[in-house]
């Protein structure tokens, strides 16, 4: 990949709860229908294709498409990774072993509250650091994406920078997305200027003033500066979008061809200058 590639990220249908799960030729008709040149999942949504990669793969190549990411969610809440987290994350660095190219995204699991901070955020980068090294080892490029629930570690802009500290710049990127950025009371355009020389991997969602989630372009996030800046400054990855708000919960698939129309309309002309 040599320029900014726009995919879009399962979570739009995954909030559909077990409706959508194995689901990829349906999700990935709606994917290329609305225009965008990849995809990336959690693994939660890949049902039997967690089974085979070629089968996964040929979905993606029958249509144009390329597998940007898959993404990995674990608690990560001790100092070192637990015996199923391990065997998580190294079913899944076997699998991409196969699927050349795909970036990992490393996510943590929301807990319930933010208490004994110091100590889980602590634990949450050794565990982080501990599966990139094995990606690495593996030829695989890995990065890191922060969520902004109330009770993720790394929701402040207090946390992130004790999170992009800890992290080893060599082995694990940073994957912003702008929703939780924003969620998290941070002003998005300076934490990916701040933060750009470790951007490895991106996520756009809208939100509102009142904080709730919203289509593309319904929001107060302006994608076209971070897009622009990007470009600017020679980023050559994916930006994935996703969309969770109310409307998307029942209607994924008609929220994903309108974000496609703003991808048309707004997104790719940025880049054709």
């Amino acid at each position: 990949m040599n320029a900014i590639q726009f995919g879009c990220q399962a979570y739009t249908w995954q909030m559909s709860g077990e409706k959508y799960v194995g689901a990829m030729p349906h999700i990935l008709d709606t994917v290329q229908s609305a225009g965008f040149a990849g995809f990336e999942t959690e693994v939660c949504m890949l049902g039997d294709y967690y089974k085979d990669s070629h089968q996964l793969a040929s979905e993606h190549r029958e249509r144009g498409l390329a597998l940007g990411a898959l993404t990995l969610v674990c608690d990560w809440a001790g100092p070192e990774e637990t015996e199923d987290e391990r065997a998580a994350a190294d079913k899944l660095l076997d699998y991409m072993e196969r699927l050349p190219g795909t970036h990992l995204v490393l996510c943590q699991m929301p807990g319930a509250d933010r208490e004994n901070l110091v100590e889980r955020q602590r634990n949450a980068i050794a565990c982080k650091n501990a599966v990139a090294m094995r990606a690495v080892d593996s030829g695989l490029t890995c990065s890191c994406h922060p969520n902004s629930p109330p009770g993720s570690i790394f929701r402040t802009e207090e946390d992130y920078r004790i999170l992009l500290e800890g992290l080893d710049d060599k082995l694990i990127g940073f994957a912003p997305d702008a929703g939780h950025i924003a969620n998290g009371g941070m002003d998005v355009q300076a934490i990916f200027q701040e933060y750009r020389s470790l951007i490895r991997h991106v996520h756009f969602k809208d939100i509102s003033e009142e904080g709730e989630w919203a289509a593309m372009g319904k929001g107060v996030i302006d994608f076209p500066a971070i897009v622009m800046n990007l470009r600017d400054t020679g980023y050559a990855g994916w930006i994935m979008v996703e969309e969770e708000s109310k409307r998307a919960e029942t209607e994924p698939d008609a929220v994903t061809l309108e974000n496609g129309e703003h991808l048309k309309n707004v997104l790719l002309p940025l880049l054709a200058g």
